[in-house]
Parts: C-alpha cells; structure tokens; sequence
C-alpha cells in the first residue's frame, strides 16, 4: 500500500535537540540533529538519555513520524516479527553466513510535543545509501560490483521470504553502507512490506485495480503494476531491474516514468524479449550473461513458488570467477572463484607445480623436491569492465623441502597431521561441493554447506593421523618403561653382590 503521506509531503513538525524520548521498554533517549529524511519521517542522531549531549559520532538513530502515518507501523511489525537479533543470529548459523544486511533494531514508542502524537523507532546508525555512491561513480557500476551487491542482497531477501514477508521497494536508496564497514551493505525502509504467506498460506493470484502500480515506478513488478498483492518473484523481479540499471545507466522504460501503464507494457515486452532486450541496453561490446540468466529465471517462476536461491547464487557467481575486483575499491567486495573446472588463479600458493621429470619420478615411487611457484611468470586475466586486464599477485613463495633420508613413526605422523587442512582442502576443491559467499569484511570468506561427505572425510584423515600418532606414543612409552625395569634390576644386582 503507498504511504499515507505520500498525497500529502508533509513531514512531521522537527523535535529540539535534547528533547528526550522513552520507548516501550521504559528506556530514554535523546535526541540529537537531524541527519535527514525518509519517506514521511526525520532521522535523528539519538544516544542513550544521559546529561551529555549527543555527539556527532552516536551509534544509534530515531526515525520518528505522526503517528497516524501507516510506513512506520509497518516497519515496526516487520521488525518485532522477524528481524529480532537472537533469530537473525539462528538463521545466518543455519545458513552458514557471517553477515546479513538487516538493520538493528533497538526499540520503539510513542510521544507528544505541542499537541501532536508521533511515533518512534530506535534502529542502529549506518553510513549513506548507495545512490549516493551511484552519482559519484557517474549513475554506473562496474558489473562485477553490481554482481557482488545483488549476491548481498539475495541472502536478505532470502531471509525476508523465509518469514512470510517481503519487501516490496528494492532500490539503490533504500540501500545503507554500514557506518564503519562501507564493505556491508544493508538492505532498509520496510514500510512497503508485506505478509505474502501468513500462517503457511500463500495469498491468492488475484488483481485489484485499486492497487495497480504500487512501490516505486521504474522498478515495481509486473504484478504490482496489475495490483496483484506481492509475492516472492516479485522482490526478485524489483532486484534485476535494479542491477540493469546499475549496469547501464538507464532502463528502457525510464522516459514515461509519468505514464505507468506505458511502463507496464514496457516492462512485459522487455521480459518477454529476453535475452536481446537486455543486449539491447547494453553499451557496444558489452555483455551481461549473468543478469540475462537470472531475469529469466526469475520471469519463469510461478507466482507463489519457492524460489531456488542456491541456484540464483550460482547464477550469478559465475561472472565474480572471471573478474577480479580492485583492492582499494570499497565496494569492490573481494570475492575467491570457486569451480573445479575453473581454479582460483590468484591463490596457486596452495597447488604445487612440478616438472615432467618430477612427474615421471613420482610414477616410480621417488619423492621429488617440488618447484617453487616463484619460477612462475605472473597471471593475468581479462575483465569485461573498461580496463583490458588485471594483473593477479605473484604467489607466496613456498619454501623447498628436501626428502628426509629416514622417517620414524612420529614424523611420519606429524607430516600426515600438518598437512591434513591442505589435502581436505584440495578434495573438496576437486569434488565440485556447492559454496556460499559472504562480503563481509573484505576478505574471502567462504562458507561450505557441510554434509555427511565432508564429515566422512574430515574424519577419515583425522582417525588415521590419530592412529599413527597413538602408536608411537605407544611404542615410546614401551621403550621408557623397559629401560627403567632394566636399570632397577641392574640396582638390585649390585646391592645384592656387596651384601
């Protein structure tokens, strides 16, 4: 449903700073300058209600709104039905995440100032929102940061439609940079979210035109353009148009923005033309194979069928093994390729190379010393962005180790231990198991989807280091054990000899 305010534009009257408010928790808080607004609200810097003022540098913000004013209310169900900080916690373990861009939210209430009743929310402070970041970099993004974010917000988004909800206004301004990590992106303003499933039932397919065209223009759904209440092809749907116009610039359809129902038609012409509609969009030899195959996944869904986000993942996953993004870029999250076919160019530290000699050397059962990757010329791949090519580091130099003329039990089982992390590592390298990526920090951060076989493996080469290293422990002990029965008896003999 469109804000209540939207016919109106009439924000609330501004509270001073210093005014204190208290939630429903009988927590205070006060209020600091206005940082901006958002939809029908003011955003305040806000700090735990102390003597002080509030500094510059508060962690917390208010959004407050009149209190008649519907955005909010939603949000705040949204919020107390889901986004609680315990389940987001349980969901990102079961999910294998370490960061998932919902907003924390602290609390909520209600307060009166010169007879007029408003409505707050206490959420965490986060940085600026990414249109921002979108005219700095001249209304485009590189498509392998376009991908990197999509990546972000599909795990929100999964999240979201696993609890009944979604979105609903997927856009580059609802879109915060965390406020001290501009690597996090966070998915906000749920004041268009909606109930598709409540208790296990998935709303009917029914269009009203009373609601036709809700959400923002350029990016609603077709559904909602035909007042069809929401579902979870729809967020997806919002999502592509978004990257295509990240991407590109522009969407075709961006001159009639004044006309919806010619966005409308636009919209279904161009989902029904893909792949030469988006080649179309494109600029001169360009290519977007990874939006294309998603918008066509995307355009097959049936209204209340479960989308396959691994799929979606993988999908889009497979431009990020290609490009590698800049170091120094803040939102070019770093991301590590994975595909048995396709290995991690920039990490070859971990794979030995040897010669044809050493290869036939191994055949017979000789060890061979292993060529260290310094005698390697650099790697270089090519981007599809604007530059021709992007030199990957040379690899970390391995130091070389000679065969041992002889090896006891106990370094036999001391190399089987040290060398167990490498050796899972390359089987399940090779054995092509699905991955998920976060870009949380700015490193790599790979999550497998851990299964009876990385079980099975990790504790087969795990039992048989712990055998090794039993035995000799076991053998060591015998020998300890058998010179000192030796050395009493020897004691005793010659006590017995002077007697």
């Amino acid at each position: 449903m469109p804000p209540k305010c939207a016919g109106r534009k009439k924000l609330p009257v501004p509270l001073p700073p210093g005014y204190v408010l208290n939630d429903f928790q009988k927590k205070s808080w006060k209020l600091g300058k206005i940082l901006g607004s958002g939809g029908c609200g003011l955003i305040y810097l806000a700090a735990p209600a102390t003597e002080r003022a509030v500094c510059d540098d508060a962690v917390h913000v208010i959004k407050v709104e009149y209190h008649e004013n519907g955005p909010l209310f939603t949000e705040l169900k949204f919020y107390q039905r889901v986004a609680k900080s315990e389940h987001i916690r349980d969901w990102m373990r079961n999910h294998q995440l370490s960061f998932l861009g919902i907003p924390t939210y602290w609390g909520t209430g209600l307060a009166k100032y010169k007879e007029k009743s408003y409505r707050f929310m206490v959420m965490d402070r986060l940085g600026q929102d990414l249109q921002n970041v979108l005219q700095q970099s001249g209304n485009r993004f590189s498509k392998a940061k376009v991908l990197k974010i999509s990546i972000q917000m599909l795990d929100v988004l999964e999240f979201i439609h696993d609890n009944e909800y979604i979105h609903g206004d997927i856009k580059a301004a609802n879109l915060l940079l965390g406020c001290t990590n501009d690597k996090e992106i966070y998915l906000a303003d749920y004041g268009l979210a909606f109930r598709y499933q409540p208790n296990g039932t998935h709303k009917e397919y029914k269009e009203d035109p009373r609601r036709c065209h809700n959400g923002t223009i350029e990016f609603t759904s077709i559904d909602a353009h035909r007042g069809v209440a929401p579902s979870r092809r729809s967020d997806l749907e919002i999502l592509g148009y978004c990257m295509l116009q990240w991407l590109c610039g522009t969407l075709p359809w961006e001159h009639n923005l004044k006309d919806p129902n010619a966005v409308q038609q636009a919209k279904i012409k161009f989902m029904n033309n893909l792949p030469t509609s988006v080649n179309e969009c494109l600029p001169p030899g360009s290519e977007c194979s990874e939006i294309t195959s998603y918008l066509s996944y995307v355009n097959s869904l049936k209204y209340d069928e479960r989308p396959e986000y691994q799929k979606i993942h993988n999908i889009l996953l497979n431009r990020v093994r290609v490009n590698r993004p800049k170091a120094l870029d803040p939102l070019h999250l770093p991301m590590q390729e994975y595909n048995k076919k396709v290995p991690d160019l920039c990490s070859l530290q971990n794979v030995v190379r040897t010669s044809p000699k050493e290869k036939s050397q191994k055949e017979v059962g000789l060890n061979a010393a292993r060529e260290t990757p310094s005698k390697q010329k650099p790697l270089q791949i090519k981007r599809a962005s604007t530059t021709n090519k992007v030199e990957c580091l040379p690899p970390t130099r391995i130091t070389e180790r000679k065969p041992k003329a002889t090896m006891t039990v106990e370094d036999r089982s001391r190399e089987t231990v040290q060398n167990e992390p490498r050796r899972a590592a390359e089987d399940i390298r090779g054995s092509g198991q699905k991955s998920r990526w976060d870009m949380l920090d700015g490193t790599a951060a790979h999550h497998y989807r851990l299964g009876q076989g990385w079980t099975k493996l990790v504790d087969r080469h795990s039992n048989s280091a712990n055998v090794a290293h039993d035995k000799s422990k076991i053998k060591s002990s015998i020998y300890r054990y058998g010179a000192t029965v030796l050395l009493l008896m020897i004691l005793i003999g010659l006590v017995l000899l002077f007697l």
